[in-house]
C-alpha cells in the first residue's frame, strides 16, 4: 500500500481529515495547504508547538508596516479592541470555512478603508472573495453600530482611533498565523481569549479513531 496523496511512500500516520493513513512527508507538506486539518489533530498540534518556538517576523514589504501605533491608543481602546476580536472569532465560529488568510485579508481591507476615512475620504476596500467580504461587512456593521452608540452617549468617536486598532490586529494575525492557506492558528488564538463563551463553542472533534 502507498500513501493516497503521493502514491510513492508507505503511509504511517493516520490523517483525521482524510480518515486514512498518509505518509509523514505528505502530512508535513500538505498540512493546512491541501488538507483541511482539524484543530485537535495531534500532528497539527505538535507542528504548531514547533512554530511557537520559532516566532515569525514581519518582512519589509508587509502592508501597513509604516503605520506607527501609539501604545496609549491601544491601551485606551482596549475594550473596543477586544470587542472587534470577539466579532471576528464569533464570525469564524459560524463560518467554519473561514481561515487565517481570510481574516487577514478582511482586516487589511477594513484598515485601508478606515485609513481613507481618517483623511476625510470615503473609499471602500471590500474584498471580492465571499467569506472575506462577509467578515468585512460584519466588522463594518459592528463598528458603525458602536460609533452610533458612542455618539449618542458621549458624542465622541474618532475614525482615526479605529484605524490603528485594525492595523494592530492585522499585525498580530500575521505573527500568529503560519502562512498556510488553510491555517486557523490566529482564529484559534482569538477564540482562546474568550473561554467559556457559548457563541464560540467548538464543534465536536472530527477525529475518527481507525
Amino acid at each position: 500500500m502507498f500513501c493516497p496523496i503521493c502514491r510513492k511512500r508507505k503511509p504511517g500516520r493516520f490523517c483525521p481529515a482524510k480518515a486514512e493513513k498518509i505518509c509523514a512527508v505528505c502530512c508535513g507538506t500538505e498540512r493546512e495547504v491541501t488538507i483541511d486539518c482539524p484543530v485537535d489533530c495531534g500532528y497539527l498540534t505538535a507542528a504548531h508547538r514547533y512554530e511557537d518556538q520559532h516566532p515569525r517576523t514581519l518582512p519589509p514589504d508587509t502592508p501597513l508596516l509604516d503605520v506607527r501605533i501609539a501604545s496609549d491608543v491601544v491601551h485606551a481602546n482596549g475594550q473596543l479592541l477586544s470587542a472587534v476580536a470577539f466579532t471576528i472569532a464569533k464570525f469564524c465560529a459560524q463560518q467554519s470555512r473561514a481561515t487565517d488568510p481570510d481574516v487577514l485579508a478582511s482586516l487589511q481591507a477594513l484598515a485601508e478603508t478606515y485609513k481613507t476615512l481618517s483623511s476625510g475620504i470615503i473609499y471602500e476596500q471590500r474584498p471580492a472573495i465571499p467569506v472575506q467580504g462577509e467578515l468585512y461587512d460584519a466588522l463594518s456593521a459592528f463598528l458603525a453600530d458602536t460609533k452610533q452608540k458612542v455618539m449618542q452617549s458621549s458624542g465622541r468617536f474618532k475614525d482615526s482611533e479605529i484605524f490603528p486598532l485594525l492595523v494592530f490586529l492585522f499585525r498580530m494575525g500575521l505573527l500568529r498565523a503560519n502562512g498556510r492557506p488553510r491555517s486557523r492558528r490566529f482564529i484559534e488564538f482569538l477564540r482562546g481569549q474568550f473561554p467559556g463563551d457559548q457563541d464560540l463553542k467548538r464543534e465536536e472533534s472530527r477525529i475518527i479513531v481507525p
